[in-house]
This record gives structure tokens, C-alpha cells and sequence, in this order.
């Protein structure tokens, strides 16, 4: 596992070599979409889930699926991991290393607890594989249209060679240093993520409060000083009333935010805007909305109105 202190080096396409092999694990929102935008990138891709229904939508999509994930390892000897939470994670590990297969670098993008991370990267060096940690920013709209960045950390040398898979679905690939640093730069993104969020769903509702047109506060607000990517990404939902569709469903965002909330805490890090959020995601879980895109906070805010702005549920059928 690599020591080393802070890099920081965006990778331009140009750089990228004859395409090769790649597995990934996981063909859910991210994963499938990961997966479908490097059969179009020109990559081999050979790719796993147990849900068939995720498995479908990949091989419409040009990805080979495989029985099951020592079958993934024979076809690829890079692979990614885009997984829904830490027992499937280091399930995953632990299958990897039990199949005794040759060396993988496995490159896994989700959003864990560092604890989690390093007990994954532990799992898998023990007998020779190679762990990266590589969160992705991005929703999966974005990751749909290759508009991803990248948090790798890890071993250098192999990052600097994963650099044409990352740049297969991604727009930008960056190496942060030190094992698990990927990850503590996610925590400071889904941070700004959680917060401008809100912040979106809270100017919508004030715009509508006051009469204003949604599809209208949708393009002037985002011309303006005040807009954010988040605006950009997740006020038409809003300004539709229409969350069914998620990038991010609510109930995986409310894993992410236990996992920053708790990393802010052993640092003593204050987070007052981020703490200021945790009770509307909260209930928008209570209400219903779990499978729902994030988004949905700002169907929360306008219940709160009590009332006064009412748009229901008639577009979440």
C-alpha cells in the first residue's frame, strides 16, 4: 500500500493506449453506467451483479455478464467495485481472495468509512491483489455522460497505469496521495454535495412561494452569481416535481452522510451547515421518498409550508 504524501495530476485522453479487458462489480446506477461508457470507450468489459434486472440493462448496453464474480476475474485483471455498502464490499474482497486468483488491481469506487476502505485494501493485499481507492464525485446523470472526477489513492505506479480505465468513464482522473486520501477528498464533496443540495431545494421553494414560474427560476437562477452544479443538476427535477428517476436514490445518501457526518466528528471538524441538512434527509426518508432521487428534499420543504405551496405527489407516479 502506498506511504506516500499529496499528488494532485489531471490526465488528459490523449495519453490513453490500445484498449484492453475491465471488470466491474456492480452494475447498479453508477456501476452500469461505468460499465456502458467503457464498451463505448472501446473497452472489453465483462461485468457482475445479482440483480438480474441490472445485469439486463448492462448487456443491452454492449457488457458481457459473467456467472458470477470468479468468472469476472478469469476475463479481466483490472476490475472495479461499485458496491452499495461495506458488507458487500468486503464480500466481494473475500470472494476475490478466495477464488486464488492471479494478481487484480481492484479499483474500488464507492463511498465507505476509511475503516472500511483499509479493512478492503487488507482482505485483498494479503494474498498479492492490489486495492486503489478511487471515489467518484458525481451523480449518476453525470455518470451517464462521462461527467465524473475521480479520487485516486493508492500505489502510484498503478495509478498512473489505471489512468486510461479511469479516463474510459470519466472526465477527469486525479491521484491524491496516500491510500484512502480518495476517499477523504469525497467526504469534502459530498459535503458541498449535501449542503448545496438543500440549498437548491430552499431557493426553489422561496422562488414558487412567491409566484415565480419554476421553469423560469430554473434558467435565471442558474445564470446567476448564486448558482451551483447541484442547481444545475437537480432544480429541474425539482421545478417537475418529479424524483422517481434517481441519480442518487435517498436511502444510499443517507449512508454517505452518516459515513461524512461521522468522519467530521473523530476530526472535530465543525459542520454546522452540513448538521443544518441531516433532518431533511431524515424525513424525507420517513415520507417515503427513500427510493427517490435526493432531489426530493425539496418536496420536504414544501410540505413544510403547510399548505401554502401544495404540489402533492402528482408526478411521482
Amino acid at each position: 500500500m502506498n506511504t506516500g504524501g499529496q499528488r494532485s495530476n489531471a490526465v488528459a485522453r490523449e495519453e490513453q493506449p490500445m484498449k484492453g479487458s475491465v471488470g466491474v462489480i456492480g452494475l447498479g446506477i453508477m456501476g452500469g453506467a461505468i460499465a456502458g461508457n467503457l464498451v463505448a470507450d472501446g473497452w472489453d468489459v465483462i461485468g457482475y451483479d445479482p440483480d438480474a434486472a441490472a445485469c439486463g440493462r448492462a448487456e443491452a448496453a454492449g457488457v458481457g455478464i459473467a456467472a458470477d464474480i470468479p468468472a469476472v476475474l478469469t476475463k479481466a485483471e483490472v476490475i472495479l467495485t461499485s458496491l452499495p455498502s461495506p458488507k458487500a464490499v468486503i464480500a466481494t474482497a473475500e470472494t476475490i481472495v478466495a477464488a486464488a486468483a492471479r494478481r487484480h488491481v481492484i479499483v474500488e469506487l464507492s463511498t465507505l468509512a476509511i475503516e472500511d476502505k483499509m479493512r478492503f485494501a487488507s482482505v485483498l493485499e494479503s494474498t498479492g491483489h492490489v486495492a486503489i481507492d478511487c471515489p467518484i464525485s458525481g451523480t449518476g446523470a453525470q455518470a451517464r455522460n462521462r461527467d465524473l472526477v475521480l479520487y485516486a489513492s493508492g500505489d502510484p505506479a498503478e495509478i498512473r497505469l489505471l489512468h486510461p480505465v479511469l479516463l474510459g468513464f470519466a472526465r477527469e482522473a486525479h491521484d491524491v496521495g496516500t491510500f484512502g486520501n480518495g476517499s477523504r477528498m469525497k467526504f469534502v464533496a459530498n459535503l458541498l454535495v449535501a449542503i448545496h443540495n438543500v440549498a437548491a431545494a430552499e431557493a426553489m421553494v422561496l422562488g414558487m412561494m412567491a409566484g415565480l414560474d419554476p421553469q423560469q427560476l430554473v434558467a435565471l437562477a442558474g445564470a446567476g452569481a448564486g448558482a451551483s452544479r447541484m442547481f444545475t443538476l437537480r432544480a429541474p427535477m425539482m421545478a417537475e416535481n418529479r424524483y422517481e428517476e434517481a441519480t442518487m436514490k435517498m436511502s444510499v445518501w443517507q449512508k454517505d452522510m452518516t459515513v461524512i457526518t461521522e468522519f467530521a466528528a473523530q476530526l472535530g471538524s465543525p459542520t454546522p451547515l452540513l448538521t443544518a441538512t441531516v433532518p431533511l434527509y431524515a424525513r424525507a426518508m420517513e415520507q417515503g421518498y427513500g427510493e427517490s432521487d435526493t432531489a426530493a428534499v425539496c418536496a420536504v420543504l414544501e410540505e413544510m409550508t403547510d399548505g401554502r405551496l401544495d404540489r402533492g405527489r402528482q408526478n411521482q407516479s
